[in-house]
C-alpha cells in the first residue's frame, strides 16, 4: 500500500548533515520525495512509497544522524500521488 507523509523536524537539525542522512536512507528505501531546510530552523521531509518503507524512514528521522538532536517530529499524512521518482535534497 502506498503512503505519503510530510515531516517537520525540530531540534539541532541544520548544519549537521541531516538532509544528507535523510536522502541516503530514503534512497535506500526506494522512496520518492524531498528534504529541505526551512528558514525557521526546522527540516521538512516529504516521502512517498510503500507504507513499511515510509515507516522505516520515520524511525530514522526520529533518531537522526549522530551530530543532530531531534526534539520533535510533526507528522502529516498526505494523499499519495502515485508518482515514482527520486528523492531530492532541496
Amino acid at each position: 500500500m502506498l503512503r505519503a507523509r510530510r515531516f517537520l523536524v525540530s531540534g539541532r537539525v541544520q548544519g549537521v548533515g541531516f538532509r544528507f542522512f535523510v536522502h541516503e536512507h530514503a534512497s535506500v528505501e526506494g522512496l520518492s520525495g524531498w528534504v529541505m531546510n526551512r528558514p525557521d530552523g526546522r527540516v521538512e521531509v516529504f516521502a512517498e512509497g510503500e507504507s513499511a518503507a515510509v515507516e522505516r524512514l520515520e524511525r530514522k528521522i526520529r533518531r537522526g544522524p549522530g551530530a543532530a538532536r531531534v526534539d520533535e517530529v510533526d507528522v502529516f499524512d498526505e494523499a499519495p500521488s502515485g508518482r515514482v521518482g527520486e528523492f531530492a535534497i532541496r
